[in-house]
């Protein structure tokens, strides 16, 4: 489950980040305070600034042309995304829901099954994506 929570996370941080900056971002705070609101309401000011506090980050980073500022703002709320789904893990599946209705397509499920059965002194390599094999 904590793989499948780092990888929500990232892609929540990733997704509030750059919707923020956008015309959605009143979505996007919205969401994310109702998110917070139903397990920590007493978090809910002190998010909304936060949420607040990117967006203008964000805003001013683009005005000065800083391409690196989003991935920051990304990482800083995948970490807090990612410790409130620990810390709640019930809240992933309404957080897979926002995420659908703020940016459809954001969230896809890959499912790779390889199975191999070796005998004798045989190898057997497997990879999800690129393998490189050195047999000197």
């Amino acid at each position: 489950m904590d793989a499948e929570i780092t990888l929500l996370a990232g892609t929540a941080g990733t997704t509030i980040a750059t919707l923020l900056a956008t015309d959605m971002w009143n979505g996007v705070r919205n969401g994310v305070l109702a998110l917070w609101g139903r397990v920590r309401p007493d978090d809910q000011e002190r998010v909304a600034i936060q949420l607040d506090t990117s967006r203008r980050d964000l805003l001013d980073a683009q005005a000065d042309g800083d391409e690196e500022a989003e991935r920051e703002v990304a990482a800083e709320w995948r970490g807090r995304i990612r410790r409130l789904l620990v810390a709640h893990p019930e809240l992933a599946a309404e957080l897979r829901s926002l995420l659908t209705e703020l940016a459809p397509g954001t969230l896809t499920t890959v499912t790779v099954t390889q199975c191999a059965t070796a005998s004798g002194s045989s190898r057997v390599y497997q990879a999800g994506r690129d393998l490189n094999v050195d047999q000197r």
